[in-house]
């Protein structure tokens, strides 16, 4: 069995690889990743030398290197991850985020459709449907329409629509997935969770949109893999999953826990201008997918001590991202 995961150097990819590995031993994984800013592989020292693990340094929006490359392995199961995931980054440059996450998402349709692959698994997220207000009886389903509001979400509801129209026209075998925020352990530090953790570490002021009462629904990233392997293997052909942690919590909330199991100071929170089109409230109904036999096993209050400890117990692994060219981005984008 050869799986192709693209994205696989990333937080949610490469930790489904590691997920794969270790339980399905018998099945050859790939992981196909550009290697851009976010990318990682020093996650996957411990695999590297198995016989069956094998990283390909490829872009995805290359059709010439994709098409080559499909044709040449036969992929059995594409499980789709890459993509350009950053809001604030897609505010900055949306024009990257179109190129990777719809021409790249066309490519590899095609490539995945000319070898006949069983199922193209596309890994998408909550935000493609916008958001909702703070009634905490709204969520999103699968039937929610798609109304997305940044140049991040748009890219992906495109790919999306893309994914959906190639099942519908050529009759080709997909899965939609759609998930809440994911966090564990290998999240690059410009998302809110390990943002907050590696500057509260260092005793640095914590970035803060507005007033920090948008909420998100948060998923550990393992249950987040869990899914994708129940959906990859027993997923309806066709069908849209939405995957959540039934953890809703405000930004601020996250940040003064997190604050507060590392016993710092909330003087640590600064409040800053808001992001342009901030979403106030992402929510998924995952009742769905509970069906077909997944429940999270992970709750916030757990969950999220866990990762603070990976943060403080791997303290070099993120150092050393910091301390490069993101340095540079975060002074950009929130001020020294």
């Amino acid at each position: 069995m050869k799986v192709a995961v693209t994205g696989g150097a990333g937080f949610i990819g490469g930790n489904f690889i590691q997920y794969m590995i270790n339980k399905y031993p018998s099945y050859c994984l790939y992981n196909l990743d550009a290697l851009t800013y976010a990318g990682d592989l020093t996650k996957h020292k411990n695999i590297e030398q198995n016989e069956n693990y094998h990283f390909i340094k490829i872009d995805i929006s290359n059709r010439e290197e994709i098409m080559t490359l499909f044709k040449k392995e036969k992929f059995d199961y594409v499980i789709h991850f890459a993509a350009e995931s950053h809001v604030d980054r897609s505010i900055t440059d949306p024009g990257i985020f179109v190129t990777t996450n719809v021409l790249g998402t066309q490519v590899l349709l095609d490539a995945s459709k000319a070898i006949n692959v069983k199922k193209f698994v596309h890994v998408s997220t909550d935000e493609v449907y916008g958001d909702l207000d703070f009634d905490p009886t709204t969520f999103f389903t699968e039937d929610t329409p798609l109304q997305p509001n940044s140049p991040y979400s748009a890219s992906k509801a495109s790919s999306d629509l893309l994914v959906r129209a190639y099942h519908e026209t050529y009759g080709f075998p997909i899965n939609i997935t759609r998930c809440s925020n994911n966090y564990g352990p290998y999240h690059f530090p410009e998302k809110l969770i390990p943002l907050t953790i590696s500057r509260v570490l260092n005793d640095q002021k914590v970035p803060v949109y507005g007033t920090g009462e948008n909420i998100r629904d948060w998923l550990h990233v393992l249950d987040h893999c869990s899914a994708i392997d129940l959906v990859m293997h027993k997923g309806e052909n066709g069908e849209v999953y939405n995957v959540g942690g039934h953890n809703e919590r405000t930004n601020l909330e996250v940040v003064k826990q997190i604050i507060s199991t590392l016993g710092k100071s909330q003087d640590l929170i600064q409040f800053v201008q808001d992001r342009l089109g901030h979403d106030k409230r992402y929510a998924i109904d995952p009742s769905k997918l509970e069906r077909l036999g997944w429940k999270p096993t992970y709750n916030f209050d757990t969950g999220i001590v866990q990762t603070v400890q990976w943060y403080v117990d791997n303290k070099e692994w993120w150092e050393t991202i910091v301390s490069g060219g993101y340095k540079q981005y975060f002074e950009k984008q929130y001020g020294k």
